[in-house]
């Protein structure tokens, strides 16, 4: 236990704990803000420290944490709790719930743009703190760290993994303690414990203080990464790790802000860096929260590779290369082209906005708008999947959105200001996962109209064919039932069979992983036609001869891998008049299918053993 909780401080808790850098500053400093009086100051902090307990400790830890998928959790294990029955099966639709967890998790990718750039960026804006002359070196440093960041993500994060629970448990001491030194300067500050200074907040500020809970929700930021990361560590790790030393450090963090900013107003600008002594001392914090800001961008570009992998494997992305960087941890994973994307971008935001208080202004809209979607599709689990009642579930709704919502409308507020960054990001990822999950279940149909029934297949196979070659022929297919087109295509143009004939499809069961006991089920069709069934988890990557051999083993057939001839289809897509799809998702379902990873590459198939056989389809 004592590992876990050291690996979820680590991991887990760096983009929440890194929060105290900017948040306050962007309530009482930043564009939005409002101004450093006493009664602002035991405002926001009041509206900080509940917000952490309601939204983190209560929604997320206490609630969420429960709807998890065989130990997984995130938006994507959500989405795979919702029964089946309440998913639409028509061709070319996507329902409510599914729609929503897209968008969802397209708000995920634009935090994971920028969550690297704002926490990098304010950690080196330290140094300016330190001499103005190192002023000009925040951006070019920034940048460095960055793209020495991403460049070791192809070597895994098991060797320096290791080194984030104790970094982040330092990161955490040093923020209570500092917290605790601050409020021996005026204790006055504990005050604001009380909820009543949050609601007075409001009262004196109107619409003004509203808006200011763009600025407040910065706090609670890292409340997706915590549900997502669940099944690297377990539900008790994970909370006995909040309350055991992050909730107690961030509260007393956010208290010494505040009581410093009772002292000297001006300190709101860098609230971090103030509540120490100036000098020396200056630089080892910067050092440190460098390194606990690297670590917040490390946990969340994992979290985007992870996200990336679930919507591959449950049919609403496009096949990405995806690389295990471990033999040991099969949830290490590195995603190069999602990679090198996320590295562009957040360097590009960097020399953008150059400043961590502008790039605050885009940060909020993400991070709101997917808690409220996950709230919604939250309410579905507890009614559809653990039969609670609509008074019950609906008041666990009401309770989050009390909190979802406001935020969620008070960033939108931001949007010209920068919050369309992440909305942009959403939209374009959006509209590649809506594209892609509509266009592969047209393509599904069409396959399956061109299957000829099995029996019929079997009993004109003998007068279609000239003659049996010898070894094993695999023949991959989407369908379960019938012939796929592949097969009948083989027969057409060549004539000849393989004397073994194993018709094998894969299927993405809605569980986070499918163990080898449970991995193949396999059919005797007769006695030279079989037909296997590979099962595989929406965190797994398929690997197809790995599974075959101890199928075929069960099937009687001692083939080796080098006597198995794997025979693909490769659809051409046309844009013609007798397609379903038009317009802008057609262009850019086209445009992804051309330049998708290969099945071959995909399946793990021994390339010099794959025959490809064309087919031209008009979705």
């Amino acid at each position: 236990m004592a590992a876990l909780v050291l690996g979820a401080i680590g991991v887990v808790y760096g983009d929440i704990g890194t929060s105290p850098l900017y948040t306050l500053t962007e309530c009482l400093h930043g564009p939005h803000g409002v101004a450093p009086t006493p009664a602002n100051v035991f405002g926001l902090i009041s509206l900080i420290i509940w917000s952490i307990t309601m939204v983190v400790t209560v929604k997320y830890l206490s609630f969420l944490m429960k709807a998890d998928n065989q130990g997984e959790g995130g938006i994507m294990a959500l989405l795979a709790l919702v029964p089946s029955e309440k998913k639409p099966k028509s061709p070319g639709q996507i329902g409510l719930i599914a729609f929503l967890v897209i968008a969802g998790a397209a708000l995920l990718f634009g935090d994971g743009i920028i969550t690297p750039a704002i926490s990098v960026l304010s950690a080196a804006e330290g140094l300016s703190v330190a001499t103005s002359k190192l002023e000009p070196y925040v951006v070019p440093s920034t940048i460095v760290i960055l793209a020495a960041l991403f460049a070791i993500q192809s070597k895994g994060t098991g060797g320096i993994g290791k080194a984030f629970g104790p970094i982040m448990v330092l990161w955490f001491t040093v923020l209570g303690l500092l917290g605790v030194w601050n409020i021996t300067k005026d204790p006055r500050i504990l005050g604001a414990l009380s909820p009543h200074h949050a609601l007075a907040f409001f009262q004196r500020n109107g619409s003004h203080g509203f808006r200011v809970l763009g600025g407040v929700v910065l706090a609670v930021t890292g409340g997706e990464a915590l549900y997502a990361d669940m099944g690297h560590f377990g539900r008790a790790p994970i909370r006995n790790a909040w309350l055991g030393l992050v909730f107690p450090a961030l509260g007393l963090c956010y208290l010494g802000q505040g009581a410093s900013a009772l002292v000297d107003p001006t300190t709101v600008q860098r609230p971090f860096y103030s509540m120490m002594p100036q000098g020396p001392w200056i630089y080892g914090a910067v050092a440190l929260a460098s390194a606990a800001t690297v670590i917040a961008s490390q946990a969340l570009i994992s979290g985007a590779f992870s996200l990336t992998q679930q919507a591959i494997r449950l049919g609403y992305f496009p096949r990405l290369r995806i690389l295990h960087t471990s033999v040991e941890a099969e949830g290490q994973i590195f995603v190069p082209m999602l990679n090198r994307g996320l590295a562009v971008s957040c360097i590009a935001l960097v020399l953008i906005f150059r400043k961590s208080s502008n790039l605050a202004a885009a940060y909020g809209l993400a991070v709101s708008g997917t808690m409220a979607i996950t709230s919604i599709v939250f309410y579905v689990v507890t009614r559809e999947h653990w039969g609670w009642s609509k008074p019950k579930a609906a008041a666990v709704l009401v309770l989050f959105l009390a909190f979802d919502l406001p935020f969620l409308v008070a960033n939108a507020l931001k949007f010209f200001a920068g919050g369309y960054l992440p909305f942009l990001v959403g939209v374009g990822f959006v509209l590649v996962m809506v594209s892609w999950r509509i266009g592969r279940s047209y393509l599904a149909e069409k396959m399956k109209n061109l299957s000829s029934p099995l029996d019929a297949f079997i009993a004109e196979m003998p007068s279609k064919l000239i003659g049996r070659v010898p070894g094993v022929g695999v023949v991959l297919a989407s369908q379960q039932g019938g012939a796929p087109p592949v097969l009948n295509l083989l027969v057409r143009r060549f004539q000849v069979l393989h004397e073994h004939l194993v018709l094998v499809t894969i299927v993405t069961d809605h569980v986070p992983e499918v163990g080898d006991r449970h991995r193949h089920h396999v059919e005797k069709i007769t006695d030279d036609i079989f037909r296997v069934v590979l099962h595989y988890g929406y965190m797994q990557t398929p690997n197809v001869p790995e599974a075959l051999l101890p199928a075929l083993h069960d099937l009687g057939l001692d083939a080796t891998p080098d006597q198995l001839t794997y025979f693909l289809g490769r659809e051409t897509l046309l844009h013609g008049p007798e397609g379903h799809m038009s317009g802008v998702l057609e262009a850019m379902f086209l445009t992804l299918s051309r330049n998708v990873r290969s099945a071959t590459d995909y399946f793990s198939l021994p390339p010099n053993q794959v025959v490809e056989l064309g087919i031209q389809l008009d979705i």
